[in-house]
Parts: C-alpha cells; structure tokens; sequence
C-alpha cells in the first residue's frame, strides 16, 4: 500500500508542477511532458485505423451533404443471410442467452467451427482447439499474445492489413517486415524469408488471400514456406478470413492441411464477418494446439470474458447453414472485381492488377505522383487519398497504411454503378 501511495503522489506532484512552471518555453516543455505521460507509452504508441479513419472522414462529408463515393470499408455491403438473422431473434428470447457461458466459446459453437474447419479448410482440429473470439481482430491480437515473448520477432510481409503491426507491437512483438511489389504478385517467396530470419525470430504471418492486396498463393507456394517453418521451428498465424472469396483459377488452401507437420507450430484465425456479412456481429475465432489455446482462453477470460451469447447462436447458424448465400456473394463479388479492375486500368497513370481474392482491388498509382492534378501536386499517397476525396469526393485507401506508398486500396464490396461512378470521378479529375 505504501509504495502504491508513493507513486500516486509522484505522478499527482508531477501535474502540479507542470501547472506550476507553466509559463515560457520550460513550462510548455514541462506540460507537454505531462500529457504525453497522461497514458501508457504502449496505448500512447498504436496509430489509429487508417481504413476506419477515410470511412469516418467520407461520412462526415456525407453528413454534411456531400454525394461521397466511399471505397475504403472493408466489409461486404449485403445483409447477413435471413436464416442466421432469424436464428439470433430465437436465441433473444432464451434466458439461457442472458447469462454468462464459457470464455472459450458456446461448446456448440467450438464444435461448429471443429467442423467447418475440417470441411472448408481440411484440417482436422477438436472443439478444444478452439477459441471463439470478439470478431477475427480480435483473435489476431490474442494470437501474436499468446505467441510473443518482448523482443520476439514476427515476419510480416507488406503489404499488411493495417491492424497487424499494431497487433504485433502491443504483444511486445518487433515486426520485421518484407516488401513485396505488383511484379511479384504481391507475393513473398521463401528466400525473402530466409534471409529476414534471425536467431529472435518466433513467427511469421501468413495470409492468403491477402488484405489489401487480393492476391491468392498457389497450393505449391503455400506448402513452400509451410515446410520452411518447419524446418525452422518458426510459427506460422495464417488469416483465412477470406478463404471463401477467390475467383477465377484460384484456390483456397490451407497451410495445415497442405503440411501436416506444421499444425503443431500454427495458428488458424478466421471469423463469419466476410464469408457470411456478419461484421457487425463480432464473432472470430483462432485454432490451434490445445495447450496455447487454453492460455489464450485464460487470457480473454479476465480480458472480455464471453463472446456476446446470440452472436454465438447466429455464429452457429452460419457455420451450419450451407454455402448457399455464400456463393451468391462471391458471384457478384467476381463480377464487381473485374469491372473495377477494368476500369481503374484505364486511367493514365495507374496500373492496377486482377485481383485473385477477398473484394479490393490494389492498384499502383504512382504514376499520378509529382505531377499537377488539377491544380495541386500530390507527392504521396497519402496527399493523393486527401486531395482526390476533397475534390472528387471518393474515398480510397492509401498504401501507406499497409506499408506500401505508392499504392492504394478500392474496395469492391459495393453496388456496380456505384463503382463505375466512383472511378469515373477519379479518371475525370485526375486526367484534367
């Protein structure tokens, strides 16, 4: 208790001395010492969502009246399928759902993905296997937590969705990342691997098919760097959340199944928000060895405790319902692929390919850089994001946000004509 008020009074003092010396330069320094300190260096350190902050910036022009085209939110833009909603009206009305249930997850619902990763991935896991977490973010966090000692190092190939490194840092991981390009597919090969392993390296993140990139590895490719982890003895989180979401020749296919060896050393994340429309519902899980399981579960039991009961029930009614809605969606997907791929390819300046998988297209533009667009100069990205929502009123996602300048991401999850005028705003306004 002593040292407990000691330190209280410490940081009370600190605050009163800061408002003591404030006047002149030495009290500015001193007061800004002071809020800086107000949170943790670890919260203080985590940059905001960049894809969520060009969503919120597109509303705000929309509240204000302006017609926004907005191509930044990755979720799917079709209502969650009737069975699953009318499945979460019955489990309203059922005490049974009002109360607390395990933190590891519905015991249905664990066998429920047991299955379902059996049948869609084809990797035989057991219900204690599972973790059902708070949406697929969420099972990305635990997973590099119950991985990563402080100073562990975790391969990340860019470009990255924008939560990983974030994720990585908060667990006391350092991301080592690996840049890939559109020549390569986006793709990272084994000796890029190799050659970015140290003797701290605990593990490298896999995904496929990629956010933001679109791009899908090859079953060969996948077993590659599945038998280079082995031989290695590094861990591998592999992000199928869009496993269901590929198009063309491309296929899905899970590293567990392709290399059985690895499953020891591995972890599945994967949730119902893209393969079911489901964002809003906030149910992910992670599968893994039953005993780094188990320290995860102990782990979210003190931090959130149970998933939310009728989104498990819904969860449930997804994972056993069929496939049906979900072919539906990767149809229309596909075809608003093409048509974006098509259209972005055809302003001067861009250079953008298919996209094999998930529904965003990652073109690069910067052959729009250093040059003027209607009277300004973008010199990044960034600027370009900024300059073409102010005065095009579309909203992308620039590269910086994965670790790729230069580059930027389009969501495809959206109407076609939406999508055909978004980009003919873009064409318009930056061949001016």
């Amino acid at each position: 208790m002593a040292a407990s008020r000691t330190h209280t009074h410490r940081r009370w003092w600190t605050f009163r001395l800061c408002k003591i010396v404030d006047a002149g330069a030495t009290g500015l320094i001193w007061w800004q010492h002071c809020r800086v300190n107000r949170t943790s260096a670890r919260l203080a350190s985590i940059a905001p969502s960049a894809t969520l902050a060009v969503d919120a910036k597109a509303k705000a022009l929309k509240a204000q009246g302006e017609n926004v085209i907005g191509f930044g939110a990755g979720e799917p833009d079709f209502p969650t399928p009737a069975h699953i909603v009318d499945a979460a009206v019955v489990a309203c009305r059922e005490v049974r759902n009002h109360r607390y249930t395990p933190a590891g997850g519905l015991p249905e619902l664990r066998e429920a993905i047991a299955a379902k990763t059996l049948r869609d991935s084809g990797v035989a896991i057991s219900a204690d296997q599972v973790l059902v977490t708070n949406g697929g973010k969420h099972a990305v966090y635990t997973a590099f937590a119950a991985l990563c000692d402080p100073g562990d190092e975790v391969i990340l190939p860019a470009p990255y969705w924008t939560t990983y490194p974030e994720a990585i840092t908060l667990a006391g991981g350092v991301p080592v990342v690996i840049d890939t390009d559109d020549a390569a597919g986006f793709k990272v090969t084994v000796d890029q691997l190799e050659a970015a392993r140290t003797d701290r390296t605990k593990v490298v993140l896999f995904v496929s098919p990629d956010n933001p990139s679109g791009a899908v590895y090859t079953p060969d490719e996948i077993a590659a760097i599945g038998q280079w982890a082995v031989e290695r003895g590094v861990w591998v989180i592999t992000d199928e959340i869009y496993e269901h979401l590929v198009y063309g020749d491309n296929v899905f296919a899970s590293m567990p199944a392709l290399v059985p060896e690895v499953a020891n050393q591995c972890i599945i994340v994967n949730g119902v928000a893209k393969t079911y429309a489901m964002t809003g519902w906030r149910v992910g899980w992670m599968a893994g060895p039953a005993d780094v399981i188990k320290a995860a579960t102990n782990f979210q039991s003190h931090a959130t405790s149970n998933v939310a009961n009728v989104s498990q029930r819904a969860a449930i009614a997804a994972l056993e319902g069929g496939l049906d809605d979900v072919l539906m969606m990767r149809e229309a997907f596909a075809r608003r692929g093409a048509l974006m791929h098509r259209l972005l390819n055809e302003i001067p300046g861009v250079s953008c390919p298919e996209p094999q998988g998930a529904f965003y297209c990652f073109p690069n533009v910067s052959g729009l850089l250093g040059r003027p667009i209607s009277g300004a100069t973008a010199s990044t990205t960034l600027e370009l994001a900024d300059l073409v929502l102010t005065e095009a009123k579309v909203a992308f996602v620039p590269g910086e946000a994965f670790g790729a300048p230069g580059y930027a991401r389009f969501s495809f999850a959206m109407g076609d004509d939406d999508i055909a005028e978004g980009i003919r705003r873009i064409a318009d306004f930056v061949t001016v």
